[in-house]
């Protein structure tokens, strides 16, 4: 044979041996890294999870790029994390000085509650690697016990500010029925008005009561989903006496299926309020609106009268404790001014808020802002994505607080409210 031929054969089948190295080379490549990526699929160190789901606090695990892999209910509650995502930027200052220095960090932070109104909590968070790649971040509630000095203060100034007209006033009245025993008209007249001042007395006590039980309570550690809707129910029934002794109807609008996360004792208490609050300041023969509705991860409740409405000036101080917009009413009509103090309590303890609008003349309407609630898998503690919670929005025509008292939506450009 030809030895040229033979040297090109020779070449050909060469060459032919070194591509089909070359591609055998880079499909045995691909086929490792691909085997590399499955088995560095993210899992925490063994015994981890078990460790940390007896620590009894909230507990979050970052993977490198700050991904949440693991969380706690609590965590959730305590609004540190939404969605597969680290809220505060707090939080994250925290994994990047951990991540680089190695160290152990623990600070107390005071961050939102949640996506609404100005709620907030004090947590002590610690961070520490957990093995080469992930972050574990501790937070416990620090907030009532960093706040109780301030808060006890307070209140104790304020209640017994209040408490010296009652008692004061049974005082006066025990020494005028002692002085006219033998006046039978003064006796039955100083007597009413001893029950009336006793009645007051007692409300007010009450309320004091209820309010100290909503400063100790820990809605993230004690929540459970609740249902709107019966929350909606509850409170109107529980309303319907005062309501019929004055001959007025409470109308209710709207419906929602997503729930929230909380305290349904606490929510139908806030609600009862603000629709007590409602009868008290209407008039004989009125509708109190009731509107219930869901947008963008947000239940909002609202409550819609026909009362005499609140000028700029008390809308900004009306759910402050005490506050009274017209003391000689509130006397008369029985108000302890403690009713929107105590709905803001519940509302902020939530992660939401409360919103008034109003109009002298035009009735008040008071609209609860609540976060839904986020579902998490029970199995791995990883949330499943749903639509993130974000207020409601300020623009866009609102409803006429006409429209709201027939139940056929709820406002919440003209956030409206009831009176104090």
């Amino acid at each position: 044979m030809d030895p040229v031929l033979v040297g090109v054969i020779a070449g050909l089948v060469g060459l032919a041996l070194g591509v089909f190295g070359v591609l055998a080379f880079r499909l045995s490549e691909r086929q490792r890294r691909i085997v590399d990526v499955e088995s560095t699929e993210s899992v925490l160190p063994e015994g981890a999870a078990e460790v940390l789901s007896v620590v009894g606090r909230a507990f979050v695990v970052v993977d490198a790029i700050d991904g949440v892999v693991r969380a706690s209910p609590a965590a959730y509650a305590y609004g540190l994390v939404r969605g597969h995502t680290l809220v505060h930027t707090q939080l994250l200052d925290m994994t990047a000085k951990v991540r680089r220095d190695g160290v152990i960090l623990e600070e107390q932070l005071e961050l939102p509650r949640g996506p609404l109104g100005k709620g907030s909590i004090v947590v002590q968070v610690r961070a520490a690697l957990l093995g080469w790649e992930y972050i574990v971040l501790l937070a416990d509630d620090r907030t009532e016990i960093t706040r109780t000095e301030e808060i006890r203060n307070d209140f104790v100034a304020n209640v017994s500010h209040e408490l010296k007209t009652p008692v004061g006033a049974i005082s006066l009245l025990a020494e005028a029925l002692e002085v006219s025993a033998d006046d039978e008209e003064a006796v039955r007249r100083f007597a009413k008005r001893m029950h009336k001042e006793s009645a007051r007395l007692s409300a007010l006590v009450q309320d004091i009561i209820e309010l100290s039980r909503l400063q100790g309570a820990n809605v993230a550690q004690e929540g459970r989903p609740v249902d709107i809707n019966t929350v909606v129910t509850e409170a109107v029934d529980r309303s319907l006496l005062p309501a019929e002794s004055k001959n007025m109807q409470i109308v209710v609008g709207g419906r929602v299926e997503s729930k929230v996360f909380g305290d349904q004792d606490l929510l139908v208490t806030a609600l009862r309020n603000l629709i007590d609050n409602a009868i008290r300041y209407s008039p004989d023969n009125t509708r109190i609106g009731v509107g219930v509705r869901a947008k963008e991860g947000v239940v909002a409740i609202s409550v819609t009268d026909q009362g005499e409405g609140l000028s700029e000036e008390d809308q900004e101080r009306v759910f402050e404790r005490f506050y009274r917009v017209d003391a000689a009413r509130s006397r008369h009509t029985g108000g302890t001014g403690l009713g929107l103090s105590i709905v803001k309590h519940v509302v902020s303890n939530h992660g939401g808020e409360v919103t008034v609008w109003s109009r002298p003349g035009q009735g008040s309407t008071f609209t609860l802002r609540l976060p839904e609630m986020e579902d998490l898998d029970d199995e791995t503690g990883r949330p499943v994505p749903m639509a993130a919670a974000a207020a409601l929005s300020d623009a866009g025509t609102a409803a006429s607080p006409a429209n709201a008292i027939q139940g056929e939506g709820v406002p919440h450009a003209r956030e409206q409210g009831a009176s104090a």
